[in-house]
C-alpha cells in the first residue's frame, strides 16, 4: 500500500472518479445576500404566488429550506427570476419567523398539524345565525386556535334578518369578544362590508366559518375589482381557473390599510396540537390567579387556583366559566 510522506503535494493524492461528472456535494450553502423580500399570497400545489414590491411572483422552495414549507402571510426572501413575467420561475431560500400562526388538525386525533395562516393579527370567524344553523362548538375551537396562534378573534355574525343574534352573543359577553351583526341585504349591498371594515384597520385579518355563511361573498365586498387584480393573474400562471376558497388566499385592502386572507371553509378545527396552558394567556385578568396552581394544573380541577382567586374576588365567574368551557372544547367534539 502506497503512503504518502510529509511532504506530499497534490499529484500524489489520489482522487476518485465522478461517474455522474456533476461537481461533488457541498454542506457550504449561498448566504443569498442579494435575496428579495416578499409575501406568500397563496399556494399552490407547490408553486407560491408571492407580492414582492408592486410585481406578481411565481416561486417554488429551495431544497436547503427540507421540509420547512411557507404558507400565505409568510414573509419570504427570494431569488432568481423576479420579473415577474409569465413563465418565470423564482425560488424561495428564506422563510422570516412568524409573528403569528393559525393552525388546525383534521380532527383531534390526527397529530399532524397544518398552519393555516402565518403572521396574521385577527381572525374573523364568520358564522351565520340561521341556514345554516349555527355551531358554537366550532366558534369555540377557533377562539381556542387563535388564542393560542396569537390572533386576536372577533365575530362576524351573518343572516340576522332570520334569527336574532342575542341568544349567540349571551354565550361570548363574557370574553369581550367585538362583534358585528349583519343581514342578508347587507351582504350583498356593501352595508356588511363598511362594517366590517371599521375592524380591519391597518391588520391582515383571517376569516374563517364553514360554507353557506356568506364568508367569500362578505370577503368580495371588502377587496374591490381593480385590488383584486393584482391577483387576478395568478391562477393562469398556475394553470388553475378562478379561485373558489380551495386554498387559502390573501387579497389587499383598498387604500392598502390592511390585508384579508379567505379561508377554505371548514366543516370541523381539530385541535390535537393545542397546549391548554396557553390558552390562559387570552384571560389576563385569570392569568395572576394560576401563580397557586399545582404543578401542570388543567386549570378545569378540583386543586385549581383559580377557583381562591375568584371567590376572593379578583375576576369575574363567568370569565372563569368561559376559559374553562373553552379549554373543554380539545375533550369535546363539535356534535357534543
Amino acid at each position: 500500500m502506497r503512503r504518502y510522506g510529509k511532504h506530499t503535494d497534490e499529484d500524489d493524492i489520489r482522487q476518485r472518479p465522478n461517474r455522474k461528472g456533476n461537481r461533488p456535494r457541498t454542506n457550504i450553502r449561498p448566504k443569498h445576500e442579494d435575496a428579495v423580500e416578499g409575501m406568500v399570497l397563496t399556494v399552490d400545489r407547490g408553486r407560491l404566488t408571492c407580492l414582492v414590491e408592486d410585481r406578481i411572483i411565481v416561486a417554488m422552495k429551495a431544497r436547503e429550506l427540507g421540509r420547512k414549507a411557507a404558507v400565505v402571510g409568510d414573509r419570504v426572501s427570494l431569488v432568481g427570476d423576479l420579473s415577474g413575467e409569465r413563465d418565470t420561475l423564482a425560488r424561495i431560500v428564506r422563510i422570516s419567523e412568524r409573528s403569528s400562526v393559525l393552525r388546525r388538525t383534521a380532527d383531534d386525533d390526527d397529530p399532524f398539524e397544518r398552519v393555516v395562516v402565518a403572521n396574521a393579527d385577527q381572525l374573523a370567524i364568520v358564522t351565520a345565525l340561521a341556514d345554516p344553523e349555527p355551531r358554537p362548538r366550532l366558534i369555540d375551537r377557533c377562539l381556542v386556535a387563535a388564542y393560542d396562534g396569537g390572533l386576536t378573534p372577533f365575530l362576524v355574525l351573518t343572516k340576522s334578518d332570520l334569527a336574532p343574534p342575542s341568544e349567540l352573543l349571551e354565550l361570548y359577553g363574557d370574553l369581550d369578544i367585538p362583534y358585528v351583526v349583519v343581514n342578508r341585504d347587507e351582504l350583498y349591498d356593501g352595508g356588511a362590508a363598511d362594517r366590517v371594515r371599521e375592524h380591519l384597520g391597518d391588520r391582515v385579518t383571517a376569516f374563517v366559518g364553514h360554507s353557506g355563511v356568506g364568508k367569500t361573498t362578505l370577503v368580495n365586498a371588502l377587496v374591490p375589482e381593480e385590488r383584486r387584480r393584482l391577483t387576478g393573474h395568478v391562477n393562469a400562471v398556475t394553470g388553475r381557473g378562478r379561485h373558489t376558497t380551495t386554498s387559502a388566499l390573501a387579497l389587499p385592502l383598498d387604500k392598502a390599510d390592511g390585508w384579508v386572507i379567505d379561508t377554505p371553509g371548514v366543516r370541523s378545527f381539530g385541535l390535537a396540537h393545542i397546549d391548554p396552558s396557553r390558552v390562559i394567556h387570552a384571560f389576563p385578568d385569570l392569568a395572576a390567579g394560576t401563580e397557586n396552581c399545582p404543578r401542570a394544573c388543567s386549570h378545569d380541577e378540583p386543586d385549581c387556583g383559580l377557583d381562591a382567586w375568584v371567590a376572593e374576588g379578583h375576576a369575574d365567574q363567568a370569565r372563569l366559566y368561559s376559559l374553562r368551557r373553552l379549554l373543554a372544547t380539545r375533550e369535546r367534539r363539535e356534535g357534543d
